[in-house]
């Protein structure tokens, strides 16, 4: 979408609106989601009612993950997510509305009551700047209130400092980012800072599961402008292709498109607006290791390409790096690939840079170094269950 200058304070316009929805239903908000009656019940009518969302990331949840929802807003899903991770896990909800904190502040003790554990907490921040604590800067504010230019450079220092030092979610510290129909309500000139935050806080190998709201087409410069269709979530919308776009830029792998509302939420000017899910994962970091390790992708496309580049032809033994392999021997890569690491004899020792373009076919004979030159009539050993097959046998 093009870049167009608001006439309006998105923040405030979306501060109000969501401060007044704190306090009484308002149907409009609302995308119709299905959740597991179950893990509602434990949550107060208010807080079920207060809830504006548009799907349930907490559905792709597993026990003992540190989880963050971004613009927790009535605590809903961070209340669904403390019942999925369970005690061992941990919640954290950020919101930037006083209003919507108040609620599911309050609403936390009598949820951990009926749950029999504590494991949620609720932060006041921006979703697009994750790191600085803003009751952490309250509390500065009104003990050093800014008076003059002096003030506002001694400010400026101790934001930087807060930040770095005392953030509110540290650097690779989470399991799983959640959100539910929030990112369309951040400025379009924060959003690349909101996507670069997610992945900073992440943990190599975390993934974050977003609800959003999209539109099919561009969202003209005069919606843009409304503020009432900027906290109706409609003219903040990412186009669909261009929401998986900027999961791409911000360096997410393994982007997976899991849930997409057919019939369009709504239709303003042409324009469809729907409800859909993504999946995204962060890799790991670091160089790209030659271990002659190869993967061969079973289909049912006749090549793929992913994130990296790689090209993975069907049936074909594929070079990848260590860091590759790693990568593909977990989710969502797994179940898509046969793994062919290298059965070396001796292992290798100080391997190389990987320097094969994408789509190099491995040689049978580079991930079997030591194996393939036994003669073709000695069996090579392997592992199997004793009870497997006749007589304890293998075969």
């Amino acid at each position: 979408m093009s870049h167009v200058e608001n006439t309006f304070d998105v923040e405030s316009a979306v501060r109000e609106r969501y401060s007044a929805a704190a306090r009484a239903r308002e149907a409009s908000l609302c995308c119709p989601t299905r959740y597991d009656q179950r893990l509602l019940e434990p949550i107060p009518q208010e807080v079920i009612e207060r809830d504006y969302g548009c799907g349930d990331p907490s559905a792709y949840l597993r026990p003992g993950e540190t989880v963050l929802d971004l613009g927790s807003g009535s605590g809903k899903i961070c209340f669904i997510a403390s019942q999925i991770v369970g005690p061992s896990g941990r919640v954290i909800g950020v919101d930037i509305n006083e209003d919507m904190l108040e609620l599911s502040r309050r609403n936390a003790p009598e949820v951990s009551r009926r749950i029999g554990y504590s494991n949620v907490s609720f932060k006041k921040g921006r979703i697009e700047d994750l790191a600085l604590d803003l009751e952490q800067l309250d509390r500065y504010l009104s003990q050093r209130p800014v008076r003059s230019a002096e003030d506002l450079w001694r400010l400026e220092a101790e934001i930087e400092r807060m930040r770095s030092s005392k953030p509110l979610i540290p650097t690779n510290s989470i399991d799983v980012v959640v959100s539910n129909c929030v990112l369309n309500l951040v400025d379009k000139r924060r959003k690349q800072q909101l996507f670069s935050e997610i992945h900073r806080v992440l943990r190599p190998g975390g993934r974050a599961v977003i609800s959003d709201i999209v539109s099919d087409k561009d969202v003209p410069a005069h919606l843009q402008r409304d503020p009432e269709l900027w906290s109706g979530c409609i003219a903040g919308a990412f186009r669909e292709d261009l929401f998986l776009q900027a999961f791409e830029e911000a360096g997410f792998y393994g982007i997976e498109l899991v849930e997409w509302q057919n019939d369009p939420w709504r239709v303003v000017e042409g324009i469809e607006f729907r409800s859909l899910t993504v999946v995204a994962y962060k890799g790991e970091q670091g160089p790209c290791m030659e271990e002659n390790h190869a993967v061969v992708y079973r289909g049912p496309f006749r090549q793929v390409v992913d994130d990296d580049g790689h090209v993975l032809r069907r049936g074909v033994r594929t070079a990848v790096c260590e860091k590759t392999f790693r990568t593909f021997s977990q989710a969502p890569y797994r179940s898509h690939v046969e793994l062919i690491p290298l059965r070396a004899f001796p292992p290798l020792e100080n391997p190389p840079p990987f320097s094969s373009s994408g789509g190099a076919r491995r040689d049978p004979r580079d991930t079997t170094r030591g194996v393939a030159e036994r003669s073709t009539t000695e069996a090579v050993p392997v592992s199997c269950e004793p009870t497997t097959g006749k007589n304890g046998s293998c075969c």
